[in-house]
């Protein structure tokens, strides 16, 4: 009778710590870090056909995952955005700086400074 409860005892103690140990683990978790961009293109339909396509490729091979991307933009407050919108999840801060970084970025430079304006920001989203 006694190794029953010494054995519950420990059962329970094990499962115990575990979920501490799992709620610590998501505590740690990094937040994603959203990308916003604003896309003021000088001709659209260049900077549709000949930018955008490898623009989006580079960011995707380096991590980035496309929430939103387009024209449609509704203003609810305020002045409303630039023409176009891209709205990027990345995993962390130093992701998307690695993109930039990256050689597939700058050898497209010279091709986005002749199509299009950009103003862009990052956002930390809120622990889940």
């Amino acid at each position: 009778m006694r190794t029953r409860y010494t054995v519950t005892l420990a059962m329970l103690t094990g499962f115990g710590l575990g979920a501490v140990a799992v709620q610590g683990l998501h505590a740690q978790a990094k937040p994603t870090v959203y990308y916003v961009g604003e896309i003021e293109p000088t001709n659209l339909d260049a900077y549709t056909k000949e930018y955008a396509p490898k623009a989006q490729a580079v960011i995707k091979a380096a991590g980035g995952r496309f929430l939103a991307a387009g024209q449609k933009v509704t203003a609810i407050e305020g002045d409303p955005p630039k023409p176009r919108v891209a709205i990027i999840a990345w995993d962390s801060m130093e992701q998307i700086q690695a993109w930039r970084n990256s050689a597939a970025f700058k050898e497209l430079l010279p091709t986005r400074e002749t199509m299009a304006k950009f103003r862009a920001f990052t956002v930390e989203g809120v622990p889940q």
